[in-house]
């Protein structure tokens, strides 16, 4: 949509988040679900979760209220980042997965002008439901980063030992297993894509993510 974000953004507010998170109790360890789609929202609480030390969650958006239930409850989630357009699914089962916190973003929070202003227009022409009752543990994502500070985040980790995140396989029978994987892992994974893209010229490079950063192969 032609919003751009550099590298200086995302750590800036990575680093927010990875505070927003410890100011709402969220501790080494913890799990943290992020039920969006690719968005810029995604990747921040994704680092910004492991910045703090926090066991990342993907969760895919689709979704239904069981499927959810289910992951939250396997993984021991309390805590979840999701859109306004999903807040309704996620509190269908807020309770039962004994969920905490709720950060809630929407689309248009990474929109540039004047897309972020004609959003809320065609969404209400398409009747798409993007009310969030906020308090009681629904969090509005820009407002705690706003509060936040990006000051460095002291937080050791044992990258051979310590899980990083848990990617929840589709399977094709059964019901959907977490994958441990912890910081070290995700380092192999990274220097395996650098070593594919063996042409590339440093700060040149130019990726397209065209499948979902919520399941394995993204």
């Amino acid at each position: 949509m032609g919003a751009t974000l550099s590298y200086r953004e995302l750590a800036d507010a990575a680093l927010r988040f990875a505070h927003v998170l410890k100011g709402l109790g969220v501790r080494k360890g913890d799990r943290v679900a992020i039920m969006l789609p690719n968005c810029p929202q995604c990747v921040i609480a994704y680092f910004g979760t492991l910045l703090m030390g926090g066991i990342v969650v993907m969760t895919n958006p689709m979704y239904t209220a069981r499927e959810l239930e289910y992951q939250l409850k396997d993984a021991g989630a309390r805590t979840i980042v999701t859109l306004d357009l999903l807040f309704r699914q996620v509190g269908r089962v807020a309770s039962a997965a004994d969920l905490r916190s709720i950060i809630v973003t929407s689309i248009r929070d990474y929109l540039p002008f004047p897309q972020n202003l004609l959003y809320p227009l065609k969404a209400r022409l398409d009747g798409t439901r993007r009310r969030v009752e906020y308090g009681n543990g629904v969090y509005a994502f820009r407002k705690l980063l706003g509060k936040s500070r990006p000051d460095p985040c002291r937080t050791e980790v044992d990258p051979e030992s310590d899980l990083a995140l848990l990617q929840y396989t589709g399977g094709t029978t059964g019901l959907a297993k977490g994958v441990m994987l912890t910081h070290s892992n995700l380092i192999a994974n990274t220097v395996q894509s650098r070593l594919w893209a063996y042409r590339k010229k440093p700060g040149k490079e130019v990726y397209l993510a065209a499948l979902p950063f919520f399941t394995s192969s993204g």
